[in-house]
């Protein structure tokens, strides 16, 4: 399940399912949607038992309060399929292994930042890491509903220097500056500072809670034979667990709703520590290598990446923490396919997002071509939550 910034591993530019449609802050569920969900849950999960009377059931519930309640199992099966659908994941063979966490009765802060603590363990699971969902509460009508303003529970933070350069990851500079300005002040600013997490209930402050340091589970960054690697300070944490996307089933949003599978390599080696908008770490460890960098002719930056991936399997190897490689979870992905047609369902798919960064030809997803389609139950991009009306929604004059 490979979900992390951007909650893929191909490109920044959040493009799927942009949830920026202000009616459906307010909206009633749609009938067509509750339908179409409810038939798909009975067909898949309950084929022996008749329909119709839950359906009445929903209808006089959307006609008493312009909204409904769904059971914890077809929540649960919602988001395992929301799983399924997402065409921009390459390791939904695992779809069916999603553990959910109903936590819709949650009503404040605290209490939501205690689950996320509690998934967080729970997900990382000392290192065997287990795909799992936490799901708060719906969107209200009138209200947004509860949002975590970080995209992943555990993020490095990103500080601007007088210079006009970033220490930490430039990918949270805005949030990082968005936390400082609720007050947030940082024990110490390093490169991989973890972000506290900053949680937002309907018509309330967003509030700053700091992670607990013994439930953030960090590889150090270490190669199996230059020996110089781990003076390089590079490290990561186990749990990619992504907190800002929403929920949809059904016609209901959960706007809330943090997941987690594990990592695969080239996420982490590829993009995160790679990229130039991001860590760029590619020419220091081309410097140590000794390589010459006055030309691409000379590859450089590939020898380097290479060399990054395997510290970075290595790594996660000797400490214990589930990861998979790009090649074994691109042939997970073409069996996950041929399950989906022995079930007459189709695997829709984003070729761009599906290809590993890199060595994509050498993976089997590379020579297929996919419909590109985005089907319900699904997880979306929702707007940042630092921006735009939902801090002038907190009744706290410091925000409007």
């Amino acid at each position: 399940m490979q979900f992390t910034d951007g909650t893929f591993h191909r490109h920044a530019t959040p493009v799927l399912g942009q949830d920026n449609d202000a009616a459906s802050t307010t909206a009633c569920p749609r009938w067509d949607a509750v339908r179409s969900f409810l038939e798909l849950y009975w067909a898949e999960v309950m084929p022996t038992r008749r329909l119709s009377g839950r359906l009445q059931e929903v209808r006089v519930e959307l006609a008493k309060y312009g909204t409904y309640r769904q059971t914890t199992e077809e929540m649960a099966y919602g988001a395992k399929v929301a799983w399924r659908n997402n065409t921009r994941c390459i390791g939904r063979l695992h779809w069916r292994s999603l553990e959910v966490r109903d936590l819709r009765h949650l009503v404040s802060a605290d209490e939501v930042f205690e689950a996320c603590v509690e998934h967080i363990r729970l997900g990382t699971n000392g290192g065997k890491i287990k795909p799992m969902i936490s799901v708060f509460a719906p969107r209200q009508v009138g209200f947004v509903g509860p949002r975590i303003w970080n995209s992943q529970l555990i993020r490095y933070a990103g500080f601007r220097q007088p210079d006009g350069s970033i220490l930490g990851d430039p990918k949270n500079e805005e949030l990082t500056r968005a936390i400082q300005e609720l007050g947030w002040t940082p024990k110490t600013e390093g490169p991989f500072t973890v972000l506290p997490l900053v949680i937002q209930m309907p018509g309330e402050c967003p509030r700053v809670f700091e992670l607990p340091r013994d439930a953030v589970y960090e590889v150090p960054i270490r190669h199996p034979t230059f020996k110089w690697f781990i003076d390089l300070k590079l490290k990561w944490h186990a749990l990619p667990a992504v907190s800002d996307m929403g929920l949809e089933i059904g016609g209901i949003t959960y706007p809330a709703a943090p997941f987690n599978g594990w990592y695969m390599n080239t996420e982490i080696a590829a993009r995160n520590l790679s990229d130039t908008s991001r860590y760029n770490v590619l020419p220091m460890i081309a410097r140590r290598m000794g390589l010459e960098m006055k030309s691409d002719r000379g590859l450089w930056k590939d020898r380097a990446i290479v060399e990054l991936n395997i510290a970075i399997l290595h790594s996660f190897s000797e400490s214990g923490v589930t990861m998979v490689d790009h090649h074994t979870a691109a042939r997970q992905f073409v069996t996950h396919i041929e399950r989906e047609e022995r079930e007459g369902r189709v695997t829709h798919a984003d070729w761009s997002w599906i290809v590993p960064p890199i060595s994509g030809s050498c993976t089997p997803v590379f020579h297929r071509t996919y419909e590109d389609q985005e089907l319900t139950p699904r997880f979306f991009y929702q707007p940042a939550a630092w921006t735009g009306d939902l801090r002038g929604k907190c009744g706290c004059p410091f925000h409007q």
